[in-house]
């Protein structure tokens, strides 16, 4: 009998990130709830489970830092990506009126995600920051007035009504998330690479590592810069291009940017995200 993978995920149950490790291993796997984004990292790394999944990425909010920083100081490998929308609901204790409703609680990116909706539908509400959609739903369930902004995964798995779906400001919000593992992945015909750059702190340096993506008609999906943690106003750079580490045209870039830049570390080349 195959053993279920075991995979860690930004806790507690009932957020998106549990969402996107069911989406990426079906309910068939042994999930593990994290407190935090590093205790994901560590629990991957010391091989406690196979597979760890946290967010990187919202379409509307922007990077998640604390992802990036884990990616730096971390030797776990990105072997998947997982794209979820983001729809976001109104939950309430079953039975509760909605004229009781005070109060609104969410995490902080979700308040932002529906700011212009709360402020049309419950102007007068306070808002209640927490430190997940779960706790917030958590909170809803023991008092009548309030009400919790989470997805609909939360509302099952803690017994709560709800008020109305779709809430969120941008209906085409979604977070893309990582899956960590302790192993690299095979080329799939249609993949992508992670990688972090670190140049030195002089002019034209972005300009020098772009040039060899274009000569080369290498695809970048993604470029974002970060502090780097060893030096003061130095900068790492975060990209995504299209290719496999294993691919001649990839297996030339990199030998192209080993030219231009002070260190390249490989993040993971892994099967880009196809939606069912």
């Amino acid at each position: 009998m195959k053993e279920r993978a075991k995979v860690a995920y930004l806790g507690p149950q009932g957020t998106f990130s549990q969402a996107a490790a069911v989406n990426q291993f079906g309910y068939d796997c042994d999930l593990r709830d994290c407190d935090t984004i590093d205790d994901v990292f560590s629990i991957v790394a010391s091989e406690e489970v196979d597979y760890g999944v946290v967010p990187v990425e919202n379409s509307t909010e922007g990077a998640v830092n604390n992802t990036q920083d884990c990616l730096i100081n971390s030797t776990v490998q990105i072997v998947g990506e997982v794209i979820v929308p983001i729809r976001h609901c109104l939950l309430r204790k079953p039975g509760a009126g909605v004229n009781e409703i005070q109060k609104i609680a969410s995490h902080q990116q979700s308040l932002a995600q529906c700011r212009n909706w709360i402020q049309q539908s419950f102007p007068q509400a306070e808002l209640i920051e927490c430190p997940s959609n779960a706790q917030a739903a958590k909170l809803a369930l023991g008092d009548n007035s309030i009400a919790a902004i989470a997805g609909s995964l939360a509302a099952k798995v803690y017994g709560l009504s709800i008020l109305q779906e779709q809430i969120q400001d941008q209906q085409h919000n979604s977070t893309r998330f990582l899956v960590l593992a302790n192993h690299s992945t095979e080329s799939s015909g249609n993949d992508k690479t992670s990688v972090l750059i670190y140049t030195e702190n002089r002019p034209g340096a972005l300009f020098r590592i772009l040039k060899p993506f274009e000569n080369l008609q290498v695809s970048l999906t993604k470029i974002e810069t970060r502090p780097a943690k060893n030096e003061a106003w130095a900068y790492v750079f975060f990209i995504d291009f299209e290719g496999h580490v294993n691919d001649k045209t990839i297996i030339e870039l990199f030998r192209r940017l080993v030219a231009c830049t002070a260190e390249i570390k490989i993040l993971g080349s892994y099967p880009i995200f196809v939606p069912s």
